[in-house]
């Protein structure tokens, strides 16, 4: 193991001397056990439990549909693919798009925007698709560039008006930066949308 303090200046071992306390021994130094023991942080120095460190670093991942901000469920795997190529199905319902090949799953493709009833994409807006969870319960939306990282999440007392199609799969609301995130239980709402859609006859 490398020593830390080897290969320091005098000025350096000095350093290591700050946060010393009071009534040292003979030699000028407290012993190590009492030193730690009566361990101060310098002035403006908040030392955390861990489990609040833990708290206080938690991430949420939100991505954009239109105006609307949407979060992916905590507890749920997600992955962000480039647009892949799209197989479409004569027939499908409105706005679902095809399958996409996603490791040799066949994962649905949705296009939120007409699910729930927003403006079109321009052409020219930037799309990526997020992919949740995997296997069988894989299913993928078109977004509007890469999700966002929010660690400064604020809940909502009431949640703002909401489409009627998300009404019954929004379950919260939050907002960081002016900008409304709402809790999004991409589980129900994929499982009412694709019950038109028969993947068996594929």
């Amino acid at each position: 193991m490398v020593n830390p303090l080897s290969g320091l200046a005098d000025g350096g071992m000095e350093e290591t001397r700050v946060f010393q306390q009071s009534s040292p021994d003979v030699d000028g130094m407290l012993p190590p056990g009492a030193a730690l023991a009566r361990f101060e942080p310098p002035l403006g120095v908040h030392m955390a439990a861990a489990g609040q460190l833990k708290q206080e670093k938690r991430v949420r991942y939100g991505f954009r549909v239109g105006d609307l901000g949407l979060l992916i469920n905590a507890d749920t795997g997600s992955e962000v693919l480039a647009m892949p190529a799209v197989a479409s199905m004569p027939g499908a319902l409105p706005g679902f798009l095809g399958l996409i090949n996603l490791r040799s799953n066949l994962v649905p493709l949705y296009e939120l925007r007409v699910l729930i009833g927003i403006e079109p994409r321009r052409a020219r807006t930037e799309t990526m698709v997020l992919v949740f969870d995997q296997g069988d319960r894989a299913v993928g939306v078109i977004i509007e560039g890469n999700p966002r990282a929010l660690t400064a999440l604020r809940p909502l007392p009431n949640l703002p008006p909401l489409p009627d199609a998300l009404q019954d799969h929004v379950t919260a609301g939050f907002v960081q930066d002016e900008t409304v995130w709402l809790e999004f239980d991409h589980g129900s709402f994929f499982a009412e949308a694709s019950r038109g859609v028969n993947l068996q006859t594929i």
